[in-house]
């Protein structure tokens, strides 16, 4: 966790605000938990099996000043989904921002996708993300901040595979313009980011398929965790970005 803390600025924007950022405990969640500590913000994580990983990130957090904690939270299962939000709530004193970072990618011909992963697909980046965001902005006062992760594939389907990931993720694009709307009398914003190939654990810039994937941005490279996370860095702190998409992709949408 060193090299992401090396990353992050001394401006503090968030100074004392309360985020939790589902499926925080690797990758984009984990820079995404670390840049928003670095910003003066208090975090709690979710985590289904990477308990040791989720535990770094909150040393990682601690060692920049501010209280974290990890939870274990199944997003497929309704009752974690939403209770996720209330126990963060309870362990960090409130909450003022929301990330919905958890996700599951299931790639492969329409013909062959069972019925049981159309299910657990939809569970988790559909109806988990949206419980959450019910659950946050139930107890959000203004100034709260839902930031939800996206994919490039919204924007940009490639090739074939991708047909339940995509309609997945683009439920949330809709969802996302949706809560600006209902939640912005309350002066809460929601927007959402679109990463494009993006160097994590699922899938490394060495990967057997990175070759393709950096050829279809314009940079004709993966990005980085820490540039997605400055990005919902960034919204988490604006006052006048509401039902927005930014991509963060490379090009790969150009």
């Amino acid at each position: 966790m060193t090299s992401r803390t090396a990353l992050i600025t001394s401006h503090a924007t968030l100074q004392n605000k309360k985020a939790l950022v589902t499926g925080g405990s690797r990758g984009i969640g984990a820079a995404t938990a670390v840049r928003l500590a670095g910003a003066g913000a208090d975090v709690a994580v979710t985590y289904v099996s990477g308990k040791e990983a989720a535990a770094d990130v909150v040393r990682a957090v601690e060692a920049l000043g501010r209280r974290a904690v990890a939870l274990r939270a199944d997003s497929a299962d309704p009752v974690e989904a939403a209770d996720a939000v209330a126990r963060a709530a309870e362990a960090l004193g409130g909450l003022d921002v929301l990330v919905n970072n958890v996700g599951v990618g299931v790639l492969g011909p329409l013909s062959e996708l069972p019925l049981a992963e159309v299910d657990r697909v939809l569970a988790v980046n559909v109806r988990g993300v949206f419980l959450a965001s019910q659950a946050a902005a139930a107890r959000m006062s203004e100034g709260g901040r839902i930031i939800t992760i996206g994919t490039c594939m919204t924007q940009r389907v490639p090739g074939p595979g991708g047909t339940l990931y995509a309609m997945s993720k683009s439920a949330l694009t809709g969802l996302t313009k949706a809560l600006a709307r209902e939640l912005g009398p309350r002066g809460i914003t929601a927007n959402i980011v679109h990463p494009g190939p993006i160097d994590t654990d699922m899938n490394p810039a060495d990967g057997p398929f990175a070759a393709g994937q950096s050829a279809l941005t314009a940079l004709g490279r993966f990005g980085t965790a820490d540039e997605v996370a400055a990005t919902v860095a960034h919204l988490a702190g604006a006052t006048y970005i509401t039902g927005a998409e930014f991509a963060v992709d490379g090009g790969h949408a150009a």
